[in-house]
């Protein structure tokens, strides 16, 4: 379900605090529940805005930051599997992350893990070396 417009949500708001219509009244007048004047209003006091707030809880990976890190375990461990890169990463960091998460970052930095291709972890690890 979409937000309510903002100009729909200051008319409530007018209208309970300037109008001094009760929150009751307010609900019934534009069709709309009293828990959500309610929250408009205390919104207004708070917030001192009425935008809407962001839908949806924010994503976190702890491997967005740590290409270097995955870097050093490629080339010191190029035969590791997914699992064992997991493990790895969470004694290393102490944060655990999951197969397909591990995945994904290896192949955004260029470290492919299919077998016949992991020429890029040997070159990594002689570069290491040196």
């Amino acid at each position: 379900m979409k937000a309510f417009s903002i100009d729909l949500r200051e008319k409530i708001v007018t209208a309970h605090l300037m109008e001094n219509i009760s929150i009751r009244n307010v609900a019934a007048r534009f069709s709309v529940s009293k828990s959500l004047v309610q929250k408009l209003v205390k919104q207004q006091r708070v917030d001192g805005n009425l935008q809407p707030k962001q839908r949806g809880k924010p994503q976190f990976s702890y491997l967005k930051n740590a290409e270097a890190d995955l870097k050093t375990m490629v080339a010191e461990n190029p035969d590791a599997t997914l699992v064992e890169f997991c493990e790895l990463f969470a004694a290393k960091t102490g944060n655990w992350v999951g197969r397909s998460a591990m995945s994904s970052s290896l192949q955004k930095i260029g470290l492919n893990r299919k077998k016949k291709q992991c020429g890029v972890a040997r070159q990594l690890q002689k570069e290491f070396k040196n």
